[in-house]
Protein backbone atom coordinates (compact mmCIF):
# COMPACT_ATOMS: atom_id res chain seq x y z
CA UNK A 1 0.00 0.00 0.00
CA UNK A 2 1.19 3.30 -1.03
CA UNK A 3 2.43 5.90 1.73
CA UNK A 4 2.97 9.01 2.38
CA UNK A 5 0.26 11.12 0.15
CA UNK A 6 -1.98 14.23 -0.44
CA UNK A 7 -4.26 15.91 1.76
CA UNK A 8 -7.77 16.84 0.59
CA UNK A 9 -11.15 16.16 2.30
CA UNK A 10 -14.38 16.00 1.35
CA UNK A 11 -17.12 15.76 3.65
CA UNK A 12 -20.63 15.40 1.35
CA UNK A 13 -23.30 17.22 3.71
CA UNK A 14 -26.55 16.90 3.88
CA UNK A 15 -28.25 20.44 3.42
CA UNK A 16 -31.11 21.95 5.48
CA UNK A 17 -32.89 25.04 3.98
CA UNK A 18 -32.81 24.56 0.55
CA UNK A 19 -32.31 27.89 -1.43
CA UNK A 20 -33.78 28.07 -5.37
CA UNK A 21 -31.15 26.76 -7.67
CA UNK A 22 -31.66 29.90 -9.58
CA UNK A 23 -30.84 32.39 -6.95
CA UNK A 24 -28.86 34.93 -8.21
CA UNK A 25 -25.06 33.32 -8.01
CA UNK A 26 -22.86 35.84 -5.25
CA UNK A 27 -19.10 35.33 -6.35
CA UNK A 28 -17.21 32.98 -4.81
CA UNK A 29 -15.26 34.10 -1.20
CA UNK A 30 -11.56 34.63 -2.15
CA UNK A 31 -8.34 34.17 -0.31
CA UNK A 32 -5.03 34.60 -1.06
CA UNK A 33 -3.43 31.86 1.61
CA UNK A 34 -5.82 29.67 2.61
CA UNK A 35 -9.30 28.53 2.29
CA UNK A 36 -12.54 26.43 4.08
CA UNK A 37 -15.29 25.68 2.36
CA UNK A 38 -18.23 23.74 4.29
CA UNK A 39 -21.73 23.39 5.07
CA UNK A 40 -22.39 24.43 8.52
CA UNK A 41 -20.58 28.20 9.56
CA UNK A 42 -19.01 27.33 13.11
CA UNK A 43 -17.67 24.43 11.84
CA UNK A 44 -15.67 26.01 9.32
CA UNK A 45 -15.04 28.83 11.78
CA UNK A 46 -13.08 26.52 14.15
CA UNK A 47 -11.12 24.71 11.03
CA UNK A 48 -9.51 28.30 10.04
CA UNK A 49 -8.65 28.74 13.49
CA UNK A 50 -6.16 25.16 13.23
CA UNK A 51 -4.92 26.86 9.91
CA UNK A 52 -4.38 30.64 11.52
CA UNK A 53 -2.48 28.51 14.51
CA UNK A 54 -0.16 26.67 12.08
CA UNK A 55 -2.26 23.09 11.72
CA UNK A 56 -2.49 22.41 8.25
CA UNK A 57 -5.06 21.27 6.05
CA UNK A 58 -5.19 17.74 7.58
CA UNK A 59 -5.59 18.90 11.28
CA UNK A 60 -8.11 21.44 10.17
CA UNK A 61 -9.93 18.73 8.34
CA UNK A 62 -10.14 16.63 11.13
CA UNK A 63 -11.41 18.92 13.70
CA UNK A 64 -13.65 20.15 11.37
CA UNK A 65 -15.60 16.60 10.77
CA UNK A 66 -15.48 16.54 15.19
CA UNK A 67 -16.91 19.97 15.06
CA UNK A 68 -19.91 18.94 12.69
CA UNK A 69 -20.49 16.13 14.46
CA UNK A 70 -22.22 18.23 17.23
CA UNK A 71 -23.40 21.02 14.76
CA UNK A 72 -24.62 19.52 11.56
CA UNK A 73 -26.06 16.50 13.17
CA UNK A 74 -27.94 15.73 9.91
CA UNK A 75 -24.85 14.36 8.60
CA UNK A 76 -21.57 15.20 10.40
CA UNK A 77 -20.56 12.09 12.85
CA UNK A 78 -19.29 9.65 15.03
CA UNK A 79 -21.68 6.67 13.90
CA UNK A 80 -20.75 6.84 10.26
CA UNK A 81 -18.51 6.49 7.74
CA UNK A 82 -16.90 7.85 4.59
CA UNK A 83 -13.20 8.54 2.53
CA UNK A 84 -10.65 11.54 3.10
CA UNK A 85 -8.40 12.31 0.10
CA UNK A 86 -5.20 13.86 0.95
CA UNK A 87 -3.13 15.71 -1.59
CA UNK A 88 -0.38 17.11 -0.29
CA UNK A 89 2.03 19.44 -1.07
CA UNK A 90 4.88 17.49 -2.12
CA UNK A 91 2.81 15.77 -5.03
CA UNK A 92 1.92 12.84 -2.86
CA UNK A 93 -1.63 11.84 -2.64
CA UNK A 94 -3.51 9.32 -0.51
CA UNK A 95 -7.53 8.22 0.52
CA UNK A 96 -8.04 7.49 3.74
CA UNK A 97 -11.31 5.11 3.34
CA UNK A 98 -12.95 4.48 6.57
CA UNK A 99 -16.47 3.50 5.56
CA UNK A 100 -18.91 1.32 7.28
CA UNK A 101 -18.35 -2.47 7.48
CA UNK A 102 -21.26 -5.36 8.03
CA UNK A 103 -21.48 -6.65 11.88
CA UNK A 104 -19.88 -10.13 12.37
CA UNK A 105 -23.28 -11.75 12.79
CA UNK A 106 -24.79 -9.79 9.66
CA UNK A 107 -26.09 -12.48 6.57
CA UNK A 108 -26.54 -12.12 2.89
CA UNK A 109 -30.22 -12.23 3.58
CA UNK A 110 -31.02 -10.79 6.88
CA UNK A 111 -33.21 -8.02 5.26
CA UNK A 112 -35.55 -10.71 3.81
CA UNK A 113 -38.47 -12.24 4.99
CA UNK A 114 -39.22 -16.11 4.65
CA UNK A 115 -40.42 -15.58 0.98
CA UNK A 116 -37.33 -14.08 -0.10
CA UNK A 117 -39.26 -10.61 -0.54
CA UNK A 118 -37.04 -7.67 0.91
CA UNK A 119 -39.03 -6.36 4.50
CA UNK A 120 -39.91 -2.71 4.24
CA UNK A 121 -37.70 -0.81 6.36
CA UNK A 122 -35.46 -3.21 7.91
CA UNK A 123 -32.22 -1.76 6.11
CA UNK A 124 -33.24 1.88 7.09
CA UNK A 125 -35.41 2.48 10.33
CA UNK A 126 -33.72 -0.75 12.98
CA UNK A 127 -30.61 -1.01 14.36
CA UNK A 128 -29.82 -3.70 12.07
CA UNK A 129 -29.28 -1.23 9.58
CA UNK A 130 -26.21 0.25 11.48
CA UNK A 131 -22.88 -0.71 10.19
CA UNK A 132 -19.69 -0.78 12.19
CA UNK A 133 -18.76 2.94 12.47
CA UNK A 134 -15.60 3.91 10.92
CA UNK A 135 -15.15 7.45 11.58
CA UNK A 136 -13.14 8.12 14.17
CA UNK A 137 -10.66 5.32 13.21
CA UNK A 138 -10.90 7.01 9.88
CA UNK A 139 -10.06 10.74 11.75
CA UNK A 140 -7.29 8.98 13.88
CA UNK A 141 -5.53 7.37 11.13
CA UNK A 142 -5.48 10.74 8.95
CA UNK A 143 -4.15 12.71 11.82
CA UNK A 144 -1.96 10.56 12.99
CA UNK A 145 -0.40 10.07 9.50
CA UNK A 146 -0.41 13.21 8.00
CA UNK A 147 -1.74 16.26 10.47
CA UNK A 148 0.68 17.98 13.28
CA UNK A 149 -1.60 18.26 16.07
CA UNK A 150 -2.29 16.14 18.61
CA UNK A 151 -6.00 14.17 18.85
CA UNK A 152 -6.78 15.76 21.75
CA UNK A 153 -6.36 19.10 20.51
CA UNK A 154 -8.24 18.21 17.71
CA UNK A 155 -11.24 17.02 19.53
CA UNK A 156 -11.23 20.07 22.14
CA UNK A 157 -13.25 22.54 19.83
CA UNK A 158 -16.36 20.32 19.55
CA UNK A 159 -16.88 19.28 23.27
CA UNK A 160 -18.20 22.87 24.64
CA UNK A 161 -19.99 23.04 21.55
CA UNK A 162 -22.04 20.02 22.95
CA UNK A 163 -21.61 20.29 26.41
CA UNK A 164 -23.09 24.44 26.31
CA UNK A 165 -25.20 23.99 23.05
CA UNK A 166 -25.27 26.49 20.34
CA UNK A 167 -28.36 28.13 18.33
CA UNK A 168 -30.62 26.52 16.02
CA UNK A 169 -30.14 28.10 12.31
CA UNK A 170 -33.25 27.21 10.35
CA UNK A 171 -31.69 25.52 8.60
CA UNK A 172 -31.40 22.67 11.12
CA UNK A 173 -34.94 23.23 11.65
CA UNK A 174 -35.98 22.58 8.84
CA UNK A 175 -34.33 19.09 8.39
CA UNK A 176 -35.42 18.33 12.12
CA UNK A 177 -38.75 18.76 11.14
CA UNK A 178 -38.61 16.93 7.91
CA UNK A 179 -37.17 13.98 9.52
CA UNK A 180 -39.21 13.93 12.50
CA UNK A 181 -41.00 10.64 12.13
CA UNK A 182 -37.47 8.76 12.57
CA UNK A 183 -36.35 11.01 15.32
CA UNK A 184 -39.34 10.40 17.31
CA UNK A 185 -39.34 6.71 16.85
CA UNK A 186 -36.40 6.20 19.51
CA UNK A 187 -37.22 7.88 22.97
CA UNK A 188 -32.91 8.99 23.39
CA UNK A 189 -33.46 11.14 20.21
CA UNK A 190 -36.52 12.72 21.52
CA UNK A 191 -34.78 13.62 24.54
CA UNK A 192 -31.86 15.61 22.41
CA UNK A 193 -33.73 17.29 19.14
CA UNK A 194 -37.38 17.41 20.60
CA UNK A 195 -39.28 20.34 23.33
CA UNK A 196 -42.05 18.35 23.99
CA UNK A 197 -43.94 17.20 21.02
CA UNK A 198 -42.07 19.24 18.82
CA UNK A 199 -38.11 18.94 17.08
CA UNK A 200 -36.45 21.98 18.23
CA UNK A 201 -37.31 25.65 16.86
CA UNK A 202 -34.90 28.18 15.32
CA UNK A 203 -33.04 30.04 17.85
CA UNK A 204 -33.45 27.52 20.83
CA UNK A 205 -30.33 26.03 22.13
CA UNK A 206 -29.50 22.71 20.99
CA UNK A 207 -27.65 21.00 24.13
CA UNK A 208 -26.02 17.11 23.99
CA UNK A 209 -24.65 16.30 27.36
CA UNK A 210 -24.27 13.35 26.49
CA UNK A 211 -22.12 13.66 23.46
CA UNK A 212 -20.09 16.33 25.63
CA UNK A 213 -18.95 13.16 27.89
CA UNK A 214 -18.11 11.05 25.14
CA UNK A 215 -16.19 13.44 22.90
CA UNK A 216 -14.09 14.43 26.78
CA UNK A 217 -13.23 11.00 27.13
CA UNK A 218 -12.23 10.16 23.74
CA UNK A 219 -10.15 13.47 23.78
CA UNK A 220 -8.42 11.78 27.17
CA UNK A 221 -8.13 8.01 26.19
CA UNK A 222 -7.90 8.31 22.49
CA UNK A 223 -10.05 6.77 19.26
CA UNK A 224 -9.52 3.15 21.45
CA UNK A 225 -12.32 4.24 24.25
CA UNK A 226 -14.46 3.54 21.28
CA UNK A 227 -13.30 0.90 19.38
CA UNK A 228 -12.88 -1.13 22.87
CA UNK A 229 -13.60 0.58 26.04
CA UNK A 230 -16.10 1.77 28.12
CA UNK A 231 -17.72 3.67 25.22
CA UNK A 232 -17.31 0.68 23.17
CA UNK A 233 -19.45 -1.27 26.14
CA UNK A 234 -22.01 1.11 26.09
CA UNK A 235 -22.14 1.15 22.73
CA UNK A 236 -22.53 -2.93 22.23
CA UNK A 237 -25.38 -3.18 25.15
CA UNK A 238 -27.82 -0.28 23.77
CA UNK A 239 -27.55 -2.49 19.90
CA UNK A 240 -28.12 -5.13 22.15
CA UNK A 241 -30.87 -3.70 24.20
CA UNK A 242 -32.79 -3.13 20.58
CA UNK A 243 -31.85 -6.23 18.57
CA UNK A 244 -29.12 -4.77 16.96
CA UNK A 245 -25.81 -6.81 15.56
CA UNK A 246 -23.15 -4.65 16.86
CA UNK A 247 -20.37 -5.94 19.68
CA UNK A 248 -17.63 -5.06 21.28
CA UNK A 249 -15.57 -7.56 19.20
CA UNK A 250 -16.97 -5.81 15.73
CA UNK A 251 -15.53 -2.44 17.41
CA UNK A 252 -12.56 -3.64 18.20
CA UNK A 253 -11.93 -5.42 14.93
CA UNK A 254 -13.28 -2.54 12.66
CA UNK A 255 -9.57 -1.16 10.77
CA UNK A 256 -9.50 2.34 8.73
CA UNK A 257 -7.63 1.38 5.10
CA UNK A 258 -5.21 3.72 3.56
CA UNK A 259 -5.38 3.40 -0.49
CA UNK A 260 -4.32 4.67 -3.26
CA UNK A 261 -5.95 7.03 -5.28
CA UNK A 262 -7.69 6.84 -8.60
CA UNK A 263 -6.18 8.56 -11.29
CA UNK A 264 -7.28 9.41 -14.72
CA UNK A 265 -6.79 12.71 -17.26
CA UNK A 266 -9.52 14.83 -18.99
CA UNK A 267 -8.91 18.15 -21.36
CA UNK A 268 -5.24 18.06 -20.24
CA UNK A 269 -6.03 17.77 -16.32
CA UNK A 270 -5.19 14.79 -14.26
CA UNK A 271 -8.13 13.71 -11.67
CA UNK A 272 -7.90 12.04 -8.26
CA UNK A 273 -10.62 10.96 -6.67
CA UNK A 274 -11.09 7.61 -4.27
CA UNK A 275 -11.43 3.92 -5.43
CA UNK A 276 -13.56 0.99 -4.66
CA UNK A 277 -15.24 0.71 -1.93
CA UNK A 278 -16.61 3.44 -3.52
CA UNK A 279 -17.99 3.35 -6.89
CA UNK A 280 -18.06 7.17 -7.25
CA UNK A 281 -15.11 7.71 -8.42
CA UNK A 282 -15.09 4.77 -10.85
CA UNK A 283 -18.24 6.31 -11.86
CA UNK A 284 -17.24 9.87 -12.51
CA UNK A 285 -13.95 9.02 -14.73
CA UNK A 286 -15.77 6.13 -16.48
CA UNK A 287 -18.09 9.12 -17.43
CA UNK A 288 -15.62 11.69 -18.47
CA UNK A 289 -13.75 8.77 -21.19
CA UNK A 290 -16.98 8.72 -22.82
CA UNK A 291 -17.70 12.47 -22.58
CA UNK A 292 -14.35 13.33 -24.10
CA UNK A 293 -14.74 12.94 -27.79
CA UNK A 294 -17.65 14.87 -27.67
CA UNK A 295 -17.91 19.19 -27.79
CA UNK A 296 -19.67 19.93 -25.23
CA UNK A 297 -19.40 24.04 -25.14
CA UNK A 298 -20.59 23.93 -28.92
CA UNK A 299 -23.66 22.02 -27.37
CA UNK A 300 -24.41 24.35 -24.81
CA UNK A 301 -24.93 24.47 -21.10
CA UNK A 302 -27.81 22.41 -20.22
CA UNK A 303 -29.50 22.16 -23.52
CA UNK A 304 -31.90 19.34 -24.61
CA UNK A 305 -28.77 17.83 -26.79
CA UNK A 306 -26.03 18.37 -23.66
CA UNK A 307 -28.36 17.12 -21.18
CA UNK A 308 -29.16 13.86 -23.11
CA UNK A 309 -25.58 13.55 -24.26
CA UNK A 310 -24.21 13.28 -20.17
CA UNK A 311 -27.18 11.09 -19.46
CA UNK A 312 -26.38 8.85 -22.16
CA UNK A 313 -23.00 8.37 -20.51
CA UNK A 314 -24.00 8.42 -16.91
CA UNK A 315 -26.27 5.82 -17.43
CA UNK A 316 -24.11 3.40 -18.99
CA UNK A 317 -21.72 4.31 -16.09
CA UNK A 318 -24.36 3.46 -13.21
CA UNK A 319 -25.44 0.17 -15.31
CA UNK A 320 -21.58 -0.85 -14.94
CA UNK A 321 -21.47 0.38 -10.81
CA UNK A 322 -24.38 -2.52 -10.19
CA UNK A 323 -22.78 -5.48 -12.18
CA UNK A 324 -19.11 -4.71 -11.39
CA UNK A 325 -18.49 -2.88 -8.21
CA UNK A 326 -17.70 -3.93 -4.70
CA UNK A 327 -15.52 -3.95 -1.60
CA UNK A 328 -12.31 -4.88 -3.41
CA UNK A 329 -11.45 -6.85 -0.46
CA UNK A 330 -14.32 -9.31 -1.59
CA UNK A 331 -14.48 -9.04 -4.94
CA UNK A 332 -11.99 -8.65 -8.15
CA UNK A 333 -12.76 -5.06 -9.28
CA UNK A 334 -11.58 -4.98 -12.98
CA UNK A 335 -10.73 -1.00 -12.55
CA UNK A 336 -8.39 -1.27 -15.15
CA UNK A 337 -11.02 -2.43 -18.12
CA UNK A 338 -13.92 0.28 -16.58
CA UNK A 339 -11.53 3.01 -16.74
CA UNK A 340 -9.74 2.46 -19.94
CA UNK A 341 -10.86 4.93 -23.03
CA UNK A 342 -11.32 2.48 -25.60
CA UNK A 343 -13.78 0.47 -22.87
CA UNK A 344 -15.85 3.87 -22.42
CA UNK A 345 -15.56 4.59 -26.73
CA UNK A 346 -16.55 0.99 -26.81
CA UNK A 347 -19.79 1.38 -24.56
CA UNK A 348 -20.75 4.27 -26.46
CA UNK A 349 -20.94 2.92 -30.09
CA UNK A 350 -24.94 2.61 -29.21
CA UNK A 351 -25.36 6.57 -28.59
CA UNK A 352 -27.76 7.74 -30.41
CA UNK A 353 -27.75 11.20 -30.51
CA UNK A 354 -31.73 11.49 -31.20
CA UNK A 355 -32.53 8.81 -28.67
CA UNK A 356 -32.63 7.64 -25.95
CA UNK A 357 -30.87 4.71 -24.75
CA UNK A 358 -34.04 2.26 -23.12
CA UNK A 359 -32.35 0.60 -20.40
CA UNK A 360 -32.84 -3.15 -21.34
CA UNK A 361 -30.28 -2.03 -24.15
CA UNK A 362 -27.68 -0.93 -21.92
CA UNK A 363 -26.70 -3.66 -19.74
CA UNK A 364 -23.78 -3.54 -18.23
CA UNK A 365 -20.25 -3.68 -20.47
CA UNK A 366 -17.62 -6.59 -20.03
CA UNK A 367 -14.69 -4.60 -18.86
CA UNK A 368 -12.88 -7.91 -18.49
CA UNK A 369 -11.97 -7.94 -22.15
CA UNK A 370 -9.99 -4.71 -22.05
CA UNK A 371 -8.48 -5.41 -18.46
CA UNK A 372 -4.48 -4.42 -19.23
CA UNK A 373 -9.76 -1.71 -12.97
CA UNK A 374 -27.30 11.67 3.41
CA UNK A 375 -24.18 13.17 3.65
CA UNK A 376 -21.38 15.87 4.35
CA UNK A 377 -19.01 17.54 2.24
CA UNK A 378 -15.98 19.65 3.15
CA UNK A 379 -12.66 21.24 1.68
CA UNK A 380 -9.99 22.49 3.03
CA UNK A 381 -6.57 23.91 1.30
CA UNK A 382 -3.96 25.33 3.60
CA UNK A 383 -1.04 27.85 2.98
CA UNK A 384 1.36 25.52 2.12
CA UNK A 385 -1.03 23.86 -0.91
CA UNK A 386 -1.69 20.87 1.33
CA UNK A 387 -5.72 19.77 -0.01
CA UNK A 388 -8.28 18.01 1.80
CA UNK A 389 -11.33 16.77 0.66
CA UNK A 390 -13.75 14.83 2.93
CA UNK A 391 -17.04 13.00 2.26
CA UNK A 392 -18.60 11.46 5.41
CA UNK A 393 -22.64 10.47 5.97
CA UNK A 394 -25.19 8.29 7.90
CA UNK A 395 -26.66 7.59 5.04
CA UNK A 396 -30.19 9.08 5.69
CA UNK A 397 -30.56 12.76 7.40
CA UNK A 398 -29.56 11.32 11.19
CA UNK A 399 -29.05 8.47 9.42
CA UNK A 400 -31.90 6.08 11.10
CA UNK A 401 -33.10 8.06 13.92
CA UNK A 402 -31.24 6.91 16.77
CA UNK A 403 -29.40 8.08 19.44
CA UNK A 404 -27.45 5.38 20.91
CA UNK A 405 -28.22 5.72 24.92
CA UNK A 406 -25.89 7.93 27.07
CA UNK A 407 -23.07 8.11 23.86
CA UNK A 408 -25.52 11.01 22.35
CA UNK A 409 -24.16 9.26 19.01
CA UNK A 410 -26.40 9.16 16.01
CA UNK A 411 -26.44 5.34 13.97
CA UNK A 412 -25.92 5.27 10.55
CA UNK A 413 -27.99 3.39 8.31
CA UNK A 414 -25.69 2.68 5.81
CA UNK A 415 -26.49 -1.46 5.95
CA UNK A 416 -29.12 -0.37 3.25
CA UNK A 417 -25.96 0.51 1.05
CA UNK A 418 -25.47 -3.17 0.27
CA UNK A 419 -27.56 -4.79 -2.34
CA UNK A 420 -30.57 -6.63 -0.23
CA UNK A 421 -31.08 -9.02 -3.22
CA UNK A 422 -29.86 -8.96 -6.55
CA UNK A 423 -31.87 -6.53 -8.53
CA UNK A 424 -33.48 -5.52 -5.22
CA UNK A 425 -33.36 -1.25 -5.26
CA UNK A 426 -32.13 0.35 -2.38
CA UNK A 427 -33.02 4.54 -0.42
CA UNK A 428 -31.60 6.06 -3.77
CA UNK A 429 -32.64 3.79 -6.65
CA UNK A 430 -30.03 2.00 -7.24
CA UNK A 431 -29.68 -1.62 -7.86
CA UNK A 432 -26.86 -3.69 -7.20
CA UNK A 433 -25.66 -7.88 -7.69
CA UNK A 434 -23.27 -10.02 -5.76
CA UNK A 435 -20.73 -8.34 -5.70
CA UNK A 436 -22.01 -6.03 -2.94
CA UNK A 437 -24.06 -8.86 -1.11
CA UNK A 438 -23.82 -8.53 2.10
CA UNK A 439 -20.90 -10.11 4.31
CA UNK A 440 -19.52 -9.78 7.34
CA UNK A 441 -16.62 -7.43 7.78
CA UNK A 442 -17.28 -5.99 4.45
CA UNK A 443 -18.00 -2.34 3.36
CA UNK A 444 -21.32 -1.58 1.45
CA UNK A 445 -20.59 0.08 -2.03
CA UNK A 446 -20.90 4.19 -2.19
CA UNK A 447 -21.94 6.89 -4.41
CA UNK A 448 -18.93 9.64 -2.34
CA UNK A 449 -16.38 10.63 -4.57
CA UNK A 450 -13.83 13.55 -3.21
CA UNK A 451 -12.24 14.55 -6.23
CA UNK A 452 -8.92 16.75 -7.13
CA UNK A 453 -8.18 18.09 -10.37
CA UNK A 454 -5.09 18.98 -10.95
CA UNK A 455 -2.73 20.74 -13.60
CA UNK A 456 0.74 21.48 -14.66
CA UNK A 457 2.54 24.75 -13.20
CA UNK A 458 4.93 26.37 -15.37
CA UNK A 459 7.50 25.07 -13.23
CA UNK A 460 6.57 21.73 -14.44
CA UNK A 461 4.95 20.83 -11.50
CA UNK A 462 1.20 19.26 -10.87
CA UNK A 463 -0.79 21.06 -8.43
CA UNK A 464 -3.82 21.86 -7.20
CA UNK A 465 -6.62 23.59 -9.33
CA UNK A 466 -9.97 22.00 -8.48
CA UNK A 467 -11.12 20.51 -4.96
CA UNK A 468 -14.82 19.26 -5.14
CA UNK A 469 -17.03 16.84 -3.42
CA UNK A 470 -21.26 17.03 -2.48
CA UNK A 471 -23.88 15.33 -0.71
CA UNK A 472 -27.10 13.39 -2.00
CA UNK A 473 -26.64 9.37 -2.53
CA UNK A 474 -26.79 8.79 -6.34
CA UNK A 475 -26.83 12.15 -7.26
CA UNK A 476 -23.36 13.08 -6.09
CA UNK A 477 -21.69 11.14 -9.36
CA UNK A 478 -24.05 13.16 -11.60
CA UNK A 479 -23.78 15.98 -9.99
CA UNK A 480 -19.55 16.39 -9.73
CA UNK A 481 -19.38 15.11 -13.26
CA UNK A 482 -21.28 18.38 -14.45
CA UNK A 483 -19.59 20.73 -12.28
CA UNK A 484 -16.20 19.12 -13.57
CA UNK A 485 -17.85 19.78 -17.27
CA UNK A 486 -18.97 23.44 -16.56
CA UNK A 487 -15.60 24.65 -15.09
CA UNK A 488 -13.64 22.61 -17.64
CA UNK A 489 -15.51 22.51 -20.83
CA UNK A 490 -18.18 25.29 -20.14
CA UNK A 491 -15.33 27.77 -18.57
CA UNK A 492 -17.88 28.70 -16.05
CA UNK A 493 -17.28 31.11 -13.03
CA UNK A 494 -16.48 28.63 -9.91
CA UNK A 495 -20.10 29.63 -7.82
CA UNK A 496 -22.29 29.95 -10.69
CA UNK A 497 -21.11 26.16 -11.69
CA UNK A 498 -22.09 25.24 -8.63
CA UNK A 499 -25.29 27.04 -8.08
CA UNK A 500 -26.39 26.21 -11.97
CA UNK A 501 -29.68 23.26 -11.98
CA UNK A 502 -28.12 19.89 -12.41
CA UNK A 503 -29.82 17.03 -13.86
CA UNK A 504 -29.58 13.21 -12.87
CA UNK A 505 -29.61 9.49 -14.34
CA UNK A 506 -28.73 6.71 -12.92
CA UNK A 507 -29.96 3.79 -15.76
CA UNK A 508 -32.74 2.40 -13.00
CA UNK A 509 -35.15 3.62 -12.37
CA UNK A 510 -35.10 5.08 -15.85
CA UNK A 511 -36.19 8.73 -15.43
CA UNK A 512 -34.28 11.57 -16.28
CA UNK A 513 -34.48 14.40 -13.49
CA UNK A 514 -34.52 17.76 -13.65
CA UNK A 515 -34.30 20.27 -10.97
CA UNK A 516 -37.60 21.78 -10.58
CA UNK A 517 -37.67 25.16 -11.94
CA UNK A 518 -34.26 25.12 -13.61
CA UNK A 519 -35.09 24.17 -17.01
CA UNK A 520 -37.50 25.28 -19.71
CA UNK A 521 -40.17 23.93 -21.20
CA UNK A 522 -38.04 23.96 -24.43
CA UNK A 523 -35.84 21.88 -23.23
CA UNK A 524 -37.76 19.19 -21.19
CA UNK A 525 -40.08 18.81 -24.40
CA UNK A 526 -36.98 18.46 -26.37
CA UNK A 527 -35.58 15.30 -24.16
CA UNK A 528 -38.80 13.92 -24.09
CA UNK A 529 -38.99 14.05 -28.10
CA UNK A 530 -35.95 12.02 -27.60
CA UNK A 531 -37.53 9.30 -25.58
CA UNK A 532 -36.46 10.37 -22.55
CA UNK A 533 -38.79 10.28 -18.60
CA UNK A 534 -38.36 13.76 -17.25
CA UNK A 535 -39.54 14.40 -13.90
CA UNK A 536 -38.87 17.51 -12.03
CA UNK A 537 -37.67 17.08 -8.67
CA UNK A 538 -36.31 20.15 -6.08
CA UNK A 539 -33.02 19.45 -5.03
CA UNK A 540 -31.68 16.26 -3.40
CA UNK A 541 -27.36 17.73 -3.44
CA UNK A 542 -25.15 20.23 -2.25
CA UNK A 543 -21.57 20.59 -3.58
CA UNK A 544 -18.75 22.36 -2.13
CA UNK A 545 -16.15 23.78 -4.30
CA UNK A 546 -12.34 25.09 -3.82
CA UNK A 547 -10.65 26.62 -7.26
CA UNK A 548 -7.35 27.93 -7.41
CA UNK A 549 -6.87 30.59 -10.06
CA UNK A 550 -2.47 31.22 -10.67
CA UNK A 551 -3.07 33.83 -12.87
CA UNK A 552 -4.40 36.11 -10.38
CA UNK A 553 -3.02 34.17 -7.15
CA UNK A 554 -6.54 34.17 -5.72
CA UNK A 555 -8.12 31.11 -4.03
CA UNK A 556 -11.72 30.77 -4.34
CA UNK A 557 -14.38 28.92 -2.68
CA UNK A 558 -17.76 28.35 -3.20
CA UNK A 559 -20.79 26.55 -0.58
CA UNK A 560 -24.12 25.76 -2.87
CA UNK A 561 -26.50 28.30 -2.01
CA UNK A 562 -29.42 25.11 -1.66
CA UNK A 563 -27.41 24.52 1.50
CA UNK A 564 -26.41 26.75 4.40
CA UNK A 565 -22.53 26.09 4.20
CA UNK A 566 -20.25 28.99 3.70
CA UNK A 567 -16.97 29.39 2.39
CA UNK A 568 -14.11 31.35 4.33
CA UNK A 569 -10.41 31.99 4.23
CA UNK A 570 -7.67 34.69 4.51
Amino acid sequence: MPAGLVAFVVLAVLAAAILPAAAASPPASRARRAMVVGPEPIAVARALEVLRSGGNAVDAAVTMALVLAVTFPQAGNLGGGGYMLIWKADGKATVIDYRETAPAAATRDMFLDASGRVVPGASLTTYKSSGVPGTIAGLAMALERHGTITWARAVEPAIPLARDGFELPRGLETVLEKQRGSLAAWPASRKIFFAGEMPLQEGSRLVQKDLASTLRLLAREGPGAFYGGRLAHLFAADMKAHDGLITVQDLASYRAVERAPLAGTYRGFQLLTVPPSSAGGVAILESLNMLAPFDLAAMGHNSSAYVHLVCEATRRAFADRSRWLGDPGFVEVPLGGLLSPGYAQARMRTYDPERASPPESVVPGDPLAGESTSTTHFAVLDEAGNVVANTYTLNEWFGNGAVVEGLGILLNNEMDDFAAAPGQANLFGLTGSQANSIAPGKRMLSSMAPTILLERTPEGRMAPKLVIGARGGSAIITSLLQITLDVVDLGMELQEAVNAPRFHHQWLPDRLFVEKGGFSTDVTDALRRRGHDVAERGPKDEVFAILVERHTGWIRGAADARGYGVADGY
